[in-house]
C-alpha cells in the first residue's frame, strides 16, 4: 500500500507550468525500482518492504530537476517532492 499520494509546493508548480509528470517516476517507485539512489539504500529500501520502514526513491529527471519519493513506514502516505523541499 502507499497510502495517500502527497505532492509538494514546488512539485505541484512544476506540473500545473507542465514542466513536470511525476507519474511515471512514482510508478517506478511503486514497482520497486528506487531510481538514482545509492546501492545501500537500494538495499535497504528492498530490507524496507519485508521490515514495515520507510522507502525512498531519487529520481533525476533532466539536469535541472530531481525528484524524491518516499513512502511512509506505515505506508500512510507518499510523498512527492523535490530534494530541495526535504
Amino acid at each position: 500500500p502507499i497510502g495517500a499520494l502527497i505532492f509538494s509546493e514546488g512539485e505541484d508548480r512544476l506540473m500545473r507550468e507542465g514542466r513536470l509528470d511525476p507519474m511515471p517516476y512514482f510508478q517506478r517507485h511503486i514497482r520497486g525500482d528506487w531510481g538514482d539512489v545509492t546501492d545501500y539504500k537500494w538495499q535497504e529500501n528492498n530490507a524496507a518492504l519485508k521490515f514495515g520502514a520507510r522507502l525512498d526513491s531519487l529520481y533525476v529527471v533532466t539536469r535541472d530537476v530531481t525528484i524524491r519519493i518516499f513512502t511512509d513506514a506505515d505506508r500512510s502516505a507518499t510523498h512527492v517532492m523535490l530534494p530541495s523541499e526535504s
